[in-house]
């Protein structure tokens, strides 16, 4: 707490902590979304399987509405990520330096989550578990990897996305949004690898709308500032307007577009995938989601100022700062927590009714989620400190003392390299089946893809000693 006290204190007064909170909150409500669909029972086998309770509860699906916030954390990704970008060119660091400095949080908690879940999947093996089986589980559990996939390829992008917004504004995520479109139309006739590119335009098209977001927070804080001094604000960008109208505009254009694209349209109305839909609107993300990401956005805009008063008391914004701390952690292990527990459960023959919405069902869902609630607890307070003491290598320092290593543009290749590694493990892992008989739980080629990015990308972060020319020590 004395810790949580003295990081709220040190909060700068111009921080739009909003953001720090809608992050906060996005996270929170996938993992109560995950673990309340998620129904564990026996199959004809007698072994233990799962399924989405929205398979049957279809009345539920409108509800996805409110739990798919994944476009809100694109969101506040392209805010933050401009931010950051924005301040290290302040500082002098060049674009290969902040994509670095950003691989680590990303990476340092993945690769604890991957080498345990490999570790745990080769115990299992040599105990004569079923490499079918231990597939399914680690599978289940890397699930949260598909999204955080396409999050490592949008910061690698970063960079660029950034100037051709400082340039064009919103026709970048317009144009993104008109690419999402035509995937779909190729999707709708029958042509699937046409909607390949949605995988990255649908979350690209949300992270600029973040860049214009912090384009209009800078453009607030100048001016603010040009007043003290009688100075009118010189900064000039592509922003979004964040005012009353436009909230309004976005959230009942979004809306219509939603129902519109959903109940007469192809579109599924569940916004989180369910087997057998014709259509997934999450993956790849479709014009249906892109329209939810626009009510989200209007939402976030109106409820902002109010939100902001809040988040100005000290004891909410200690508890974001709590949640910002472990987000990654949290997102990561919330469904390892869910194999913990279906574990400890099958083992005493006590697992939940999956007679999906009936009463004793329902019942259930309470023990069931409180009993989730304290196995990830005492994951994060395992694995949590990994990512809460992860800092940025170059933040503080003058760019003459960063670890110039290799020559710029052999670093850049090799960053770039890295980070096309960790993307393409990731995706490797996703795209095979989770009945494959893998003896480690996950693809070889997809953990050696993923730990060759994480090492090159570490090795650049902090080179040893004898790689570093003339020996020269490394500034933390």
């Amino acid at each position: 707490m004395r810790r949580l006290r003295t990081l709220a204190s040190r909060t700068p007064a111009e921080r739009e902590r909003y953001v720090d909170f809608l992050r906060a909150l996005a996270i929170s409500l996938v993992v109560l979304g995950h673990w309340t669909v998620t129904v564990v029972t026996r199959d004809a086998s007698g072994n233990v399987s799962g399924f989405s309770a929205l398979t049957e509860l279809v009345w539920a699906r409108p509800l996805t509405w409110l739990f798919q916030v994944i476009p809100v954390f694109f969101l506040v990704g392209g805010f933050a990520n401009a931010a950051s970008l924005t301040s290290s060119r302040a500082r002098g660091v060049n674009a290969t330096q902040w994509l670095l400095d950003r691989s680590g949080r990303l990476v340092r908690p993945t690769t604890v989550l991957l080498l345990v879940l490999a570790a745990g999947s080769l115990v299992g093996r040599l105990a004569g578990g079923d490499s079918a089986e231990i597939r399914t589980v680690v599978g289940f559990a890397t699930i949260p990897l598909w999204f955080l996939s396409a999050y490592i390829a949008v910061v690698a992008l970063t960079p660029v996305m950034y100037r051709l917004h400082r340039r064009f504004g919103l026709v970048v995520p317009l144009t993104l949004v008109v690419l999402v479109a035509i995937g779909d139309i190729g999707r709708l006739l029958g042509h699937g690898p046409l909607s390949g590119g949605n995988f990255l335009f649908g979350w690209l098209a949300i992270h600029q709308l973040g860049f214009a977001w912090y384009d209009s927070y800078a453009a607030e804080k100048n001016i603010r500032s040009a007043a003290g001094t009688g100075q009118r604000s010189g900064l000039r960008a592509h922003r979004l307007p964040t005012g009353r109208p436009t909230a309004l505009l976005l959230l009942l254009v979004g809306l219509g577009a939603l129902l519109l694209l959903t109940i007469p349209g192809p579109y599924p109305i569940s916004m989180i995938t369910v087997p057998g839909e014709r259509l997934d609107n999450s993956s790849p993300p479709s014009l249906a989601l892109l329209a939810l990401a626009a009510v989200q956005l209007g939402l976030i805009l109106l409820l902002r100022r109010p939100a902001q008063r809040l988040l100005r008391r000290p004891r909410p914004w200690r508890a974001v700062i709590a949640v910002n701390a472990v987000v990654l952690t949290v997102f990561l292990w919330h469904l390892s927590a869910v194999v913990v527990l279906v574990g400890v459960l099958n083992t005493v023959h006590w697992l939940p009714p999956a007679s999906v919405g009936t009463g004793t069902w329902w019942a259930w869902r309470v023990p069931w989620l409180v009993a989730l609630a304290v196995i990830l607890t005492v994951l994060v307070a395992i694995f949590g400190s990994i990512e809460a003491r992860t800092g940025h290598p170059t933040s503080g320092q003058r760019p003459d003392q960063a670890v110039r290593w290799p020559a710029p543009r052999l670093r850049t290749v090799l960053a770039v390299t890295g980070y096309a590694c960790l993307v393409a493990g990731l995706l490797i892992n996703s795209m095979v089946r989770m009945s494959a008989p893998e003896p480690l739980g996950l693809p070889p080629g997809a953990l050696v893809a993923y730990l060759v990015g994480a090492a090159i990308l570490r090795v650049l972060r902090s080179p040893p000693r004898w790689l570093r020319p003339g020996g020269q020590a490394h500034h933390p």
